[in-house]
């Protein structure tokens, strides 16, 4: 496949660049620093907070699939994630560019917005003690977390063939190989996934019919 990643140098990024590469796949790195890149990966230099549409549109023209692993990794990058997905959607819109999938965040199905003020206190599938700890997480990263719900709502009011995974804490350690999927909420009791396995469950939902328009709970 030709695919398009943004945000290809962060931690989870990288992570599906080379796994990407490792496939065989044809990819084009969204990136503001593009000399941290592995060499020969193509790269379009772009800051997806102050992004360029004309840039972005010759980034994703052609591409089978656009991967955003786009967030903020510091309180002063909030707003990263909104911003730089609804440049991502514009561009592919311009470009005739259709599958999507973006990374986001298990709690952010209980996260409201001004859009959808009225999501559910808990997520279904968290069990007593994610339902304790999880509004502690979410006061810890409130503006994180108002980002990300806020790049979500971009991607579920475009018209896009789109899917947002939803991971739990991420870990950095070797890749198990197999986890746990659910749609439209996160798998029961949840806790971790490594960023490996994750980076591999964003490439795998790509070709993944049931993953269109759909939300995708990933987690050991």
């Amino acid at each position: 496949m030709k695919l398009t990643l943004a945000a290809a140098t962060g931690a989870t990024g990288r992570l599906v660049l080379e796994q990407a590469l490792e496939a065989g796949h044809e990819v084009t790195a969204v990136v503001r620093s593009p000399g941290k890149l592995p060499a020969g990966v193509a790269a379009v230099q772009a800051d997806l907070s102050r992004p360029d549409p004309d840039a972005l549109a010759a980034a994703v023209a052609g591409a089978d699939a656009v991967v955003s692993a786009l967030g903020p990794t510091a309180k002063a990058e909030a707003g990263v994630a909104e911003t730089g997905t609804r440049a991502l959607i514009a561009a592919m819109e311009r470009a005739g560019t259709r599958r999507l999938v973006v990374l986001s965040a298990a709690p952010i199905g209980t996260v409201p917005t001004a859009a959808r003020p009225d999501k559910p206190r808990h997520d279904p599938g968290d069990g007593p003690l994610l339902r304790l700890l999880t509004p502690i997480v979410k006061r810890a990263l409130a503006g994180h977390y108002a980002d990300v719900a806020a790049m979500e709502d971009a991607v579920l009011d475009s018209g896009l063939d789109w899917t947002i995974v939803r991971p739990p804490r991420l870990t950095d350690k070797p890749a198990a190989g197999a986890w746990r999927t659910a749609y439209g909420r996160n798998p029961r009791n949840g806790f971790t996934i490594a960023r490996a396995d994750l980076a591999a469950a964003m490439l795998r939902s790509i070709g993944d019919p049931a993953a269109v328009r759909q939300v995708l709970g990933v987690a050991y």
